[in-house]
């Protein structure tokens, strides 16, 4: 019986049939839509199918993504009378977007997708780099 599959396990082809899956409902909800243009066009003006130069060697840097489901205050003394299916309440309202950061920095939001058992992100809303900025001087 060691030809059998787990069910548990999602292979890249699931992942790339919901992305495949996905852009279809995009390209008939937009009917053609162009992407918005968010970040700023590197190499004096011309378009290159490659990576700029000098990007190259930032590319293989690992961040950490973070989604965030919601946040909370608790005190120590309830803290430790937490066990085993005790609820934490967080700020976050059911049906809300959650928030995708980058170490730490908010750059989007999104909503839950379920492939095969597995949690991802739908990216509903990415944050501009001008907005960024605007909450840093605030």
């Amino acid at each position: 019986m060691s030809d059998q599959v787990d069910d548990t396990q999602v292979s890249e082809d699931d992942w790339a049939a919901a992305m495949n899956e996905q852009a279809t409902t995009d390209a008939a909800a937009g009917a053609g839509a162009a992407p918005a243009q968010i970040f700023e066009q590197f190499g004096g003006g011309q378009q290159k199918a490659a990576t700029p130069q000098g990007f190259d060697m930032i590319m293989d840097i690992p961040v950490r993504l973070t989604v965030e489901l919601g946040r909370t205050k608790i005190s120590i003394r309830n803290l430790l009378q937490l066990a085993h299916g005790s609820v934490v309440e967080l700020d976050g309202l059911a049906g809300e977007p959650m928030d995708v950061l980058i170490n730490g920095t908010l750059i989007a939001q999104g909503e839950v997708v379920v492939v095969n058992d597995k949690f991802g992100i739908r990216l509903t809303d990415i944050v501009t780099p001008q907005e960024r900025m605007r909450k840093l001087n605030h």
